[in-house]
């Protein structure tokens, strides 16, 4: 029987004692927490049906209605010119390069618009770190889409983001962030996480700042009111221990702030970047590291899966892993699609992932409230138009003030 040595200082004089993957298993099905050390024994050592079952446990007593969360929203990049060149991305394109562009205001948000006629309830604005916009570009930015969408919530950028534009406009972290949240951001994205351990960091983004940069940023916004969700890029070459430790790094956070959401691990794509797809995680790693995050994170209230990224057969298999959200039906989405993503959706087959599945679908907001829940296929949407995703870089018209519709693509999917 696999175990782990335990310190506990109530005892008298204290003592250590011998905790078996069943001891851990059940405490943390039944709430209670458990250590960094448990979680990398239980990741590597638990069996498989019996952690996948301990998770589903923690889901069950959260969420005993059975619901499963979608949301439908589209990620619109303002532009790919970027200064960090992070080497697993194949996005970005250098200042100059002949390939960089950035979009017009007058074309982000018709792009927002065609998503508010799809029933999109959040925009993701995301892009690379161009070296002209400080905060001045992101509030005129915000500012334009929330007075022509006031009701679309602005899920948008990342830490990374912040401290760009911080840094390009000479300005604290604490005034940039209470600057764009008066131009109208809502809610921070886990963009820019990827690994927050500094070894595996450095590796694959050595200009990108520290995990714990990126924290502090996420915390400066909690302390003004900005919630945030959390994410991980599993398989550029990290260790299990170092897995762990990222999850150990934002639970600390979540202990002092309780502003992250829902944590969202994806597993990183090979195509088209300098990592060239020498490491990967497996389906099995990622399964796993969703059930230890279930576990692990007694202080966050939801789980999302990464169907995008490894596909909708895994992405349905994390149901019975712990996970209560399945993510969006993201009406575009460029960065990861062009490393090579290419699993795509349409609002009725995610629909049938999560009621085939023995859960119930329900459409939700960016505060995973529920906005319409499906007990029924008589309570379905119709809408044959919400079709995920497309990558409009990729596409003719797509460019730089391109007019490429989404309507047309999804027409023809």
């Amino acid at each position: 029987m696999h175990s782990t040595l335990r310190w506990e200082p109530s005892a008298p004089a204290g003592r250590l004692y011998r905790v078996t993957i069943d001891d851990i298993l059940t405490r943390a099905a039944d709430g209670g927490r458990i250590t960094p050390d448990e979680a990398l024994l239980l990741y590597t050592d638990a069996p498989f049906h019996a952690l996948g079952e301990a998770a589903d446990a923690v889901r069950r007593r959260r969420y005993p209605d059975g619901i499963v969360t979608y949301i439908i929203d589209r990620n619109i990049n303002y532009t790919n010119v970027c200064v960090t060149a992070c080497k697993f991305c194949a996005f970005y394109r250098a200042p100059k390069h002949s390939e960089g562009w950035s979009h017009p205001m007058e074309e982000i948000l018709r792009r927002c618009g065609e998503a508010v006629d799809l029933g999109a309830t959040q925009v993701m604005l995301q892009g690379g770190h161009h070296p002209d916009f400080g905060v001045e570009y992101y509030e005129e930015l915000f500012r334009a889409v929330k007075a022509a969408y006031p009701d679309l919530v602005i899920h948008s950028i990342g830490p990374s983001e912040i401290l760009h534009m911080s840094k390009v406009s000479g300005v604290s972290i604490a005034e940039a962030v209470a600057r764009i949240k008066v131009a109208g951001l809502d809610s921070i994205a886990g963009a820019g996480a990827e690994m927050l351990p500094a070894r595996p960091r450095t590796a694959i983004a050595p200009l990108k700042e520290s995990g714990e940069r990126w924290l502090e940023v996420m915390e400066t916004a909690h302390g003004q009111g900005i919630e945030s969700t959390a994410t991980m890029m599993m398989g550029t070459g990290e260790t299990n221990a170092e897995r762990i430790e990222h999850l150990r790094m934002i639970r600390d956070v979540q202990d002092r702030t309780g502003g992250f959401r829902s944590f969202i691990p994806w597993t990183y794509q090979a195509e088209n970047n300098h990592l060239k797809g020498r490491t990967q995680a497996t389906s099995l790693e990622y399964l796993r590291l969703i059930a230890v995050a279930r576990l692990f994170f007694d202080n966050i209230n939801h789980l999302q899966a990464s169907w995008l990224t490894t596909g909708k057969d895994i992405g349905q298999i994390s149901l019975h892993m712990g996970v209560d959200d399945l993510g969006s039906i993201m009406l575009e989405e460029n960065v990861i699609s062009s490393a090579g993503a290419r699993h795509r959706s349409n609002l009725h087959e995610l629909i049938w992932m999560i009621r085939s599945a023995g859960r119930i679908p329900a459409q939700r907001d960016t505060l995973y409230r529920h906005m319409s829940v499906h007990y029924t296929e008589a309570d379905d949407p119709t809408d044959d138009r919400v079709v995920s995703h497309f990558s409009s870089t990729a596409l003719p018209g797509g460019g730089v003030g391109g007019r490429t519709s989404l309507a047309v693509i999804t027409a023809e999917a």
